[in-house]
């Protein structure tokens, strides 16, 4: 499966959302898994939206076809946008489905790990991280996936921004000294988004 991340800087809020609407129009397309996203709620001008596809052939398919063609109805409404595909690796729980219905909050993080340290990463990912974020009551589901370059996205979605708070303040800390993520981890950016019913395809 190939995820995209697509986030930016929404200069007309109301033109943005309304246009978002329209992405409905992917249902159709060959290879389309799912698209969802919402508003950063520390940075309420920034909108993150992540697309789900079968494969890259199906995505590139509809690059050349159909994307300017939906995209058209957004123009002018954005800047500063940033897009980055990754192929999924493995689920965080179980069961990962592009569905966005059930969840209140997305948690995204974005990982550039040293390169000599990439396996160590993604092992202590699956060994460390994975089992403690699957035990916390209120996450639903998530993926970890990868980018060329040593990049890793972190996606995890929640049933409320309380229940979020709760496994940050109790556990990072000590999951952080455990996962020797200080050794692994060039640098991370991540964002909380509030998810916006009215954008899930």
């Amino acid at each position: 499966m190939l995820v995209k991340w697509i986030r930016c800087t929404v200069v007309d809020r109301r033109g943005f959302e309304r246009a978002q609407r329209k992405w409905a129009g992917l249902l159709g397309e060959p290879g389309f898994r799912g698209q969802g996203g919402g508003w950063s709620r520390r940075r309420p001008s920034v909108a993150h939206v992540f697309a789900f596809w079968e494969s890259r052939a199906f995505y590139d398919s509809f690059m050349a076809r159909s994307h300017d063609r939906l995209a058209a109805a957004q123009a002018g409404t954005f800047k500063d946008v940033q897009a980055r595909l990754f192929d999924y690796r493995f689920d965080v729980k179980t069961g990962f489905e592009p569905r966005f219905t059930d969840a209140d909050l997305l948690r995204v993080a974005l990982c550039r790990v040293h390169e000599e340290r990439a396996e160590h990463y993604t092992l202590m990912q699956e060994k460390v991280w994975n089992p403690a974020m699957a035990g916390s009551p209120g996450m639903i589901r998530g993926l970890f996936a990868e980018a060329p370059g040593h990049e890793f996205l972190v996606l995890s979605m929640w049933r409320s921004q309380a229940e979020h708070g709760k496994y940050r303040t109790e556990r990072i800390e000590r999951l952080s000294l455990r996962a020797q993520t200080e050794a692994d981890i060039a640098s991370l950016t991540g964002d909380i988004v509030e998810l916006e019913p009215t954008w899930t395809v």
